[in-house]
């Protein structure tokens, strides 16, 4: 089965993200695709249902369906505990976030869809979403070691018809990481992000943040949209909003090029057609490699390549922890797990090669741990130029 692909379209507040999230959906949908548009928003298009699935996401009904479904695991886990009815149920911060995720994921294995044209919110929204995934399951992991999860199969093996706490909880571990399966927010082969910006002189910053937040994710840009460019004018004003919009064009275009420009409608769109009139729907990108780092070798040691792109020195943070490579810049931070090569080296250093550029990518050299690496097996792989064993991070 061919999988899903997802367009994810954001910008900051105001940039028109969701009408051209609409748009895309509107002309994939005239092309022939099974489209859905994801959002957390209507999209406020008289008949943009007749021809795409428009799932609109609440957060507060999405969170008591969730709990419905497992509000009866929890009181089996917990008899000591009254489990509050679903209506009595207050969200966390961060809701929202899993609401769509969770959404993402029902559309993704109905197999009733080509394409999910999702449309989070701002910047920041997304920034989160693409996130979540990955810091679910650090989380999970650190909650759920391999170690609880195999004594509390052993202890359900030896005491069968009692559940346990443990064991109901694991079972609520389990649900999620089957959730976290569906997804692939941080593979570029299957989730390509779309940037739209507004004509101001904010923009080149905004990109530049926004691409090191999604390189520290495992995403890239697809493709940027600066929309809502006003119709040359005369007079005073329209002469400074112009050069306005002008230099922020030129500031866009010098980080990442091409760059397409999307007109303001003199009235917002109120039917598809008026939404294919826009030419607002993002161009069809060619589909990107997963960005699975892998280390290469050169001399005595491992080098592990992190694309960061705009990143400069001293903005990126790294560390080890466990067998975990933790890296932060941009405001966001992720846990890379490292594969079994890796984990028995350490980590002697790192260095930004291209700061500042689209290029900057973050150089992690590893060392064999002695500890951990028998001296023959050392030997033999530094004579030949490899170790014994390898793979991808």
């Amino acid at each position: 089965m061919r999988a899903v692909q997802v367009l994810l379209v954001t910008g900051p507040g105001g940039a028109g993200s969701s009408t051209v999230a609409a748009a895309t959906a509107a002309r994939l949908a005239a092309a022939g695709s099974r489209c859905v548009l994801l959002t957390g928003q209507p999209a406020g298009i008289a008949d943009l249902t007749d021809r795409v699935t428009v799932d609109v996401v609440a957060p507060q009904p999405a969170l008591e369906e969730l709990w419905d479904r497992h509000a009866g695991q929890l009181a089996d886990a917990l008899p000591s505990l009254t489990v509050p009815p679903a209506s009595s149920v207050v969200p966390l911060p961060g809701v929202a976030e899993f609401a769509l995720l969770t959404a993402l994921a029902g559309h993704l294995r109905d197999g009733d869809t080509d394409v999910v044209v999702l449309d989070p919110g701002p910047t920041a929204t997304a920034t989160a979403l693409l996130g979540l995934p990955g810091g679910l399951r650090w989380w999970l992991a650190q909650a759920a070691p391999t170690r609880l999860r195999v004594l509390a199969t052993l202890r359900a093996a030896a005491t069968p018809g009692r559940a346990g706490v443990t064991a109901g909880l694991l079972a609520g571990v389990a649900a999620t990481e089957e959730l976290l399966d569906a997804v692939a927010l941080a593979d570029p082969a299957r989730t390509a992000v779309h940037l739209v910006l507004r004509p101001d002189a904010a923009a080149a910053a905004h990109l530049r943040h926004a691409a090191t937040a999604l390189g520290v994710l495992g995403q890239r840009i697809a493709s940027v949209t600066v929309s809502r460019l006003l119709p040359s004018g005369s007079g005073e004003w329209w002469q400074q909003r112009a050069a306005v919009q002008e230099q922020a064009v030129r500031s866009v275009r010098a980080l990442m090029d091409p760059v397409r420009e999307v007109a303001e409608a003199a009235v917002a769109p109120a039917g598809v057609a008026d939404l294919l009139a826009l030419g607002a729907a993002v161009p069809e990108t060619a589909v990107q490699p997963p960005s699975r780092a892998v280390p290469r070798r050169v001399g005595g040691e491992w080098l592990l390549d992190v694309p960061l792109p705009f990143t400069r020195r001293g903005e990126v943070e790294l560390t080890r922890w466990a067998d975990d490579l933790v890296v932060t810049a941009g405001g966001v931070r992720r846990s890379l797990p490292l594969d079994a090569l890796l984990r028995r080296c350490t980590v002697s250093g790192g260095a930004l090669t291209d700061p500042g550029t689209a290029r900057a990518v973050l150089e992690v050299r590893f060392v064999p741990d002695p500890a951990q690496w028998p001296a023959g097996l050392l030997a033999a792989g530094a004579a030949a130029g490899a170790p014994a064993e390898g793979g991808g991070a």
